[in-house]
């Protein structure tokens, strides 16, 4: 990933693709991977909320109380994202930003040191890949590294929650 690569790895929800979220040329070959326009925004993995700061310019108090006690995966739109790829804030420059507690994605965002993107190992349109046999070989070929992690496991897990906190201050629900 530090060289612009892309990987292909289990999360705290779905089979997900990776790249270096401050690398503009890794995030547009997972959207053109993907065959997905770049206005629509991808999020990130952080390993801790201690980090959430680095990347959004303003974090609203009741957003740190969701993090900290959300007892499933939990994705929080940002407004004002920043030092990342500018392909991978939203046309509004917010940001969708998960803190995983999943070992393994939680070590690569450790490892790695900066924040990783995480969409569904799928191209736009398909089903998302709930279990490796799922992900298409089209996918697997796209990128650089696949991790052995985890490919036999068939645990069914969940999507995330989405909230999205808007300049203004108002909170929208998008996914329970």
């Amino acid at each position: 990933m530090a060289e612009g690569g892309l990987v292909l790895y289990p999360t705290d929800t779905i089979w997900g693709i990776g790249c270096d979220a401050t690398n503009e040329d890794a995030v547009r070959r997972v959207y053109e991977l993907k065959r997905r326009t770049d206005h629509k925004a991808m999020l990130v993995l952080l390993d801790s909320p201690a980090k959430i700061d680095r990347y959004v310019s303003e974090i609203p108090d009741v957003a740190w109380d969701l993090v900290d006690l959300a007892d499933k995966p939990l994705t929080v739109i940002y407004p004002g994202g920043r030092n990342l790829a500018p392909n991978l804030l939203g046309e509004d420059r917010s940001i969708g930003i998960r803190i995983t507690k999943e070992a393994f994605s939680q070590k690569l965002c450790e490892t790695f040191r900066r924040p990783v993107v995480s969409t569904s190992a799928n191209i736009s349109g398909q089903p998302s890949p709930l279990f490796f046999s799922d992900i298409s070989d089209e996918v697997k070929q796209g990128v650089d590294y696949i991790v052995k992690y985890r490919r036999e496991d068939k645990t069914r897990h969940n999507p995330s929650g989405i909230i999205r906190f808007e300049a203004d201050g108002s909170i929208q629900i998008i996914r329970k």
